[in-house]
């Protein structure tokens, strides 16, 4: 089963994967998780590239092609050969963040993009996404008191960003057989317990977990 995590800056879906993919792996199931840009050897390399504030010049489309370089190799590497043993894969964010980054941030055709992410992920795509739902400025905010990475597309404007929140909230609202959103502003503790009950009511759902434990 593969499920990823998206939303804005700060919404702390990379704090949150460990601890959701340790309940998982506790209850007996097998899990991966990998993150993008990056998973691999050659995506961490495109990651850098992707992160440095020095390269602010980088025009949109040459960052949508970085992207999607490394997802390309992302899917044939780890994430296919993962789903084919059977393995729960949890995805620190995935194609919909090309579609709110580079679509509704920076107002690249969507219909192009949803071509190019068809021929990146080979037409891979999660069986749920979990949405970690925050204000814009609340989210940056976050960010930059936890002292962590500082890169280049944090640095956007606050208007590009709350670009990005509501073309997520556009594509959450189209497919809302896949989509889950969760109120990523709540304590920590009750993001992860929203995140278990609905991870754990999806894999219980899919036919194809049934003999997995």
């Amino acid at each position: 089963m593969f499920i990823t995590l998206e939303g804005p800056e700060g919404s702390g879906k990379t704090s949150q994967i460990p601890e959701l993919a340790g309940w998982l792996r506790d209850r007996g199931y097998p899990v991966y998780v990998t993150r993008e840009p990056g998973g691999t050897h050659i995506g961490d390399q495109i990651r850098k590239i992707l992160g440095n504030l020095q390269n602010n010049l980088m025009h949109p489309r040459t960052e949508i092609l970085l992207f999607l370089a490394a997802r390309a190799q992302h899917v044939e590497e780890v994430i296919r050969p993962q789903l084919k043993k059977g393995t729960i894969v949890l995805c620190d964010r995935y194609a919909d963040s090309t579609l709110a980054y580079q679509g509704y941030g920076h107002g690249l055709d969507l219909q192009m993009l949803k071509k190019l992410l068809a021929f990146s992920t080979d037409g891979l795509y999660p069986d749920l996404t979990l949405l970690l739902d925050i204000d814009v400025v609340a989210g940056l905010q976050r960010r930059k008191q936890s002292g962590g990475e500082w890169n280049r597309l944090d640095a956007y404007a606050i208007a590009f960003h709350q670009r990005v929140r509501e073309g997520y909230h556009m594509l959450a609202e189209a497919e809302p057989q896949r989509w889950r959103s969760i109120d990523a502003s709540q304590t920590f503790e009750k993001v992860q317990q929203d995140l278990r009950e609905i991870v754990i009511q999806e894999i219980q759902n899919n036919p194809r977990m049934n003999d997995i434990i």
